[in-house]
């Protein structure tokens, strides 16, 4: 029997991390806590990576939160980009010593693209319309520098935390429901792919998609949402979906 790659989770507390960790479609996943592992720590990547011989590192962690990102522009800088650059650093120096080369799955957002007129490709023009967007920008370029790379741009939700009693009727998206994306993910492990790829499900509002899981949610307008949060949100972020569907089959 062949033996399942050594896949090492990074971010796993959090809200993919966890349904990846749940899932039990990884078998031979490692998952340290942030006491262990810490992105901002380079001596505790090269800790964790001296130790184990991964084939696979899924890169989760972020400061992903719109609000925090516009509020602590300097705090989200030093995780999503200072934060990758240290576990690009640590992977090239470990497959450097080791001779041995790790495949690297990030996860980065479909905030990069304009999120304007939708249905984005992943060689359209990228132009962030907040902070979080320019920051996970930034860390696409820093994980290129991986050889076997996979930058997915998505956009998911977890249909038992909606927590919120209205969404948008007139915001478009490709949001995926967050257990359909660790199936995704699991697949493109299995895969030989390098590079960019969009990842979500079918263009719908986000009222539309959160009504299916949430029956007294109420429509209201994406300006609602704005003028609230005093943060700016896509208008149309839908991704298109035809380099997903030809590697899937």
């Amino acid at each position: 029997m062949k033996k399942s790659k050594k896949t090492l989770l990074v971010g796993g507390s959090g809200n993919l991390g966890s349904s990846i960790i749940k899932s039990n479609l990884f078998r031979n996943l490692y998952h340290p806590k942030k006491k262990n592992l810490n992105i901002l720590n380079r001596k505790s990547i090269k800790k964790v990576l001296s130790k184990h011989k991964f084939d696979l590192i899924i890169n989760c962690a972020a400061m992903a939160k719109i609000v925090d990102c516009e509020k602590n522009l300097s705090k989200a800088i030093n995780v999503n980009i200072e934060g990758t650059f240290n576990l690009v650093k640590e992977i090239l120096s470990y497959e450097t010593n080791y001779k041995r080369k790790i495949k690297f799955i990030h996860i980065s957002s479909d905030a990069v693209y304009p999120s304007q007129k939708g249905n984005y490709f992943e060689k359209d023009n990228l132009g962030p319309y907040n902070n979080y967007g320019w920051t996970k920008l930034a860390s696409e370029f820093l994980v290129k520098l991986i050889n076997k790379h996979v930058i997915i741009r998505t956009r998911f939700f977890n249909k038992k935390k909606i927590k919120f009693k209205k969404s948008a009727n007139d915001l478009f998206t490709s949001s995926i429901e967050v257990d359909d994306l660790v199936k995704k993910i699991k697949m493109i492990s299995l895969k030989n792919y390098v590079g960019v790829i969009n990842i979500g499900s079918k263009r719908h509002s986000d009222f539309a998609e959160y009504k299916k899981f949430k029956n007294n949610l109420k429509p209201c307008k994406r300006s609602h949402i704005i003028k609230k949060l005093h943060v700016k949100l896509a208008k149309d972020s839908s991704l298109n979906l035809e380099l997903l569907k030809k590697i899937e089959k």
